[in-house]
This record gives C-alpha cells, sequence and structure tokens, in this order.
C-alpha cells in the first residue's frame, strides 16, 4: 500500500465539476494499493496517516499530526502510484491491484480510517491541493519493517 501525504491549506476532490470532498488546513493523501495488500497494510498505514507528525510547533519542528491539532483528512484513491516506469516512459500498472479488489480495500480502509472527507472510487476527479511548505511524504507498508513502528 502507497500513500502521498501532504499538508494542506486546503484541499477538494471534483467529480464532473460537483465538489464531492473539501477540507481547510489538514492532510490530505492520494492512495494506492498494490498485488501484496492486505488487512495488516490497512491498519498499518492508516496508523501512520493519523499520527503523522507534518505540522509545526511553536518553534518551527515538526512535532503534531492533522489529529493532535484537530485538522481535517481528505483521502484520494490514487491507483497509478503503482505505475511502474523503470523499462520506457508508459507507466506499467501491472504492480497495482485489480479494480474489484482495491474497491473492496479502499472500502475497509475508510470505515478502519475513521473520519475523513474522501475522493469517488474508479471516478474521474479533479483534485485541488494548495499545499502547505510544501511538505509532502512518500510512505510505502512494504517499508515498515526496515523500522519501529
Amino acid at each position: 500500500m502507497r500513500a502521498v501525504a501532504m499538508r494542506v491549506a486546503r484541499a477538494e476532490v471534483r467529480v464532473e465539476g460537483e465538489l464531492v470532498a473539501a477540507i481547510e488546513e489538514g492532510q490530505a493523501a492520494l492512495v494506492g494499493f498494490g498485488l501484496a495488500d492486505g488487512p495488516e497494510d490497512l491498519a498499518w498505514m492508516t496508523r501512520k496517516l493519523r499520527g503523522l507528525r507534518i505540522f509545526a510547533d511553536e518553534t518551527g519542528r515538526l512535532r503534531h499530526s492533522a489529529d493532535e491539532l484537530g485538522l481535517g483528512h481528505l483521502l484520494v484513491p490514487q491507483f497509478t502510484l503503482y505505475g511502474d516506469v523503470a523499462r520506457g516512459m508508459r507507466p506499467d500498472f501491472g504492480p497495482a491491484l485489480p479494480p474489484a479488489q482495491a474497491r473492496d480495500l479502499w472500502q475497509r480502509f475508510l470505515l478502519g480510517f475513521g473520519a475523513a472527507q474522501h475522493g469517488v472510487f474508479g471516478a474521474d476527479m479533479r483534485f485541488l491541493s494548495e499545499n502547505s511548505g510544501p511538505v509532502t511524504i512518500l510512505i510505502d507498508s512494504r517499508e515498515r519493517g526496515r523500522a519501529k513502528d
């Protein structure tokens, strides 16, 4: 499971011109699922995103999470995070979980994540974000064994 987490001043998702999700200051995350992903990845990613300290304290150090500050979350399903361009210029999406299975994991992820705005799985979305900092962090659940979580 992969995510690109961003500290945002605001972010929104539109489908066919209609606003479907929006937050003011908070954390937006693009989220994708790979072939090897399962329930343990969902729980691990939820902990990472909920606890990610990308908001500064009074000294300017990144010490606070969106949850600690009572800020919003916006989650956007994004299968292209698994695009592989190692062999050329056109992405190979073979490492991405097939849509039916990814839809199931997306729904389970949303249920486990709790309160959050979110995009629409499978829709042609327009994602607008005003990044703050910018602070952007790449997270991959395959890396979870490397450090203490």
